[in-house]
C-alpha cells in the first residue's frame, strides 16, 4: 500500500480536529466525498435554470433585452445589498473595512450606469412602446431591492420629499415616515389623486418587509454606522470620499441615466407619453426634484441645492 504523504497526512489531521470540534464523524464526511459527483461550471451557476427565467409576453424580438437586462440589475442590487449588510453587522467596524465596501458598492453601480446605454439605445422605440403595453401595471417603479439599499444606507426621515423634509424627524415613528416616502409620489395618479394599481399592489406585497427592515436597521444604517466612527475614522479622507461617490452614483447619475431612458422613448413630438404603471416619470425621477441624499452632512448646502440640476435643466430647455 502506498504510503500517505506527509502533507496529505497533515490536512487529514487538520480535518479531524475540525470535524471532532464540530461533534461530526470525519468518516462519514470522507465517504461523502467518495460518493459524490465532481461539480460542473453550469451546475455551480445553475446556467439552465438561469437562461430559462426570460419569459417574454410578447413577440417582439427587443423585449428579451428589456427582460434580460431588467433581472442583470437586480442581481447587482443584490450584490450591493450583500456589502451593506457586511458594514451594518460589522462590530468592530473600521474606516478601512467601510471603504473597501464601499469601492465594492461603487464597482456594482458603476457597472450599471456604464451598461445603461443597453436600455438607452440598445432597442428599437417603436417595439418598445408596443411590447411594454402588455407589462402593465409593471414597473420599474416595483424594484423592492432599490427600496431596500435606499433603507440600508440612511435614515428613513431623510426619504421624505425635500419639501416636506423639515416636518419630519426620528421622533416621528417608523410606519408614520413610511407613509410619506418620496416615492410613493411617483406612484399617484396625477388626475385623480388615487393610488395607481402598480402603487398598491407594491405596497401589498412589500409593506411588511419594508418596514421591518427599516425598524431592524434603525440607528444602524450606513449613514449612521459612519457617525458612530471614532473621529480619526470618521475624518478618513477615502472613506469620505468613497461615501459621497456612492451617494451621488444612487442619487443622482443613476436616476439620470433613467431619465435618459425615458426622454428617448416616453417622449414623441414634445408630449409625454405615460411610464409603465402610471408613473409619473418627469415629476419622479429628476434628482433635482427629490434632492435625495444619503449622507446629507458631507454636503454643503449649495450641492444640494444644485443637487443633479444642471443635467434636468439642460434636458428641458433642449424640450422647448
Amino acid at each position: 500500500m502506498e504510503q500517505i504523504k506527509p502533507e496529505i497526512a497533515e490536512r487529514i489531521l487538520k480535518l479531524e480536529e475540525k470535524f471532532k470540534n464540530s461533534g461530526q464523524d470525519m468518516g462519514s464526511y470522507l465517504d461523502g466525498l467518495l460518493y459524490d459527483k465532481y461539480i460542473t461550471y453550469w451546475d455551480y451557476v445553475n446556467l439552465d435554470t438561469l437562461l430559462s427565467l426570460q419569459v417574454p409576453k410578447t413577440h417582439f424580438p427587443d423585449e428579451e433585452i428589456f427582460i434580460t437586462y431588467h433581472q442583470i440589475t437586480e442581481l447587482y442590487f443584490k450584490l450591493i445589498i450583500h456589502e451593506q449588510k457586511q458594514i451594518i453587522e460589522s462590530r468592530n467596524l473600521t474606516a478601512v473595512f467601510f471603504t473597501e465596501k464601499l469601492i465594492r458598492i461603487n464597482r456594482y453601480i458603476r457597472i450599471l450606469i456604464n451598461s445603461f446605454d443597453v436600455m438607452i439605445k440598445g432597442m428599437e422605440r417603436e417595439q418598445f412602446l408596443k411590447f411594454r403595453m402588455a407589462l402593465l401595471p409593471a414597473s420599474g417603479f416595483q424594484s423592492a431591492q432599490f427600496r431596500m439599499i435606499e433603507l440600508y444606507s440612511s435614515p428613513i426621515e431623510h426619504l421624505i420629499p425635500y419639501k416636506e423634509r423639515k416636518n419630519f424627524s426620528s421622533e416621528n415613528s417608523i410606519e408614520e415616515l413610511y407613509e410619506n416616502l418620496y416615492w410613493k409620489k411617483g406612484g399617484i395618479d396625477l388626475a385623480t389623486g388615487e393610488k395607481t394599481l402598480t402603487l398598491k399592489q407594491f405596497e401589498l406585497r412589500y409593506t411588511p418587509r419594508f418596514l421591518r427592515i427599516a425598524n431592524e436597521v434603525r440607528d444602524k444604517t450606513l449613514y449612521h454606522k459612519y457617525l458612530k466612527l471614532p473621529p480619526e475614522e470618521k475624518n478618513n479622507k477615502t472613506l469620505i470620499e468613497a461615501l459621497r461617490t456612492f451617494d451621488t452614483n444612487l442619487n443622482v447619475n443613476w436616476l439620470l441615466m433613467h431619465m435618459g431612458a425615458a426622454h428617448r422613448y416616453l417622449n414623441k413630438d414634445r408630449k409625454t407619453i405615460a411610464a409603465t404603471g402610471g408613473t409619473n416619470w418627469k415629476d419622479f425621477l429628476p434628482p433635482s426634484f427629490q434632492k435625495n441624499s444619503f449622507f446629507p452632512n458631507l454636503w454643503s448646502q449649495e450641492d444640494i441645492d444644485n443637487w443633479g440640476k444642471e443635467w434636468v435643466t439642460h434636458m428641458f430647455n433642449a424640450e422647448k
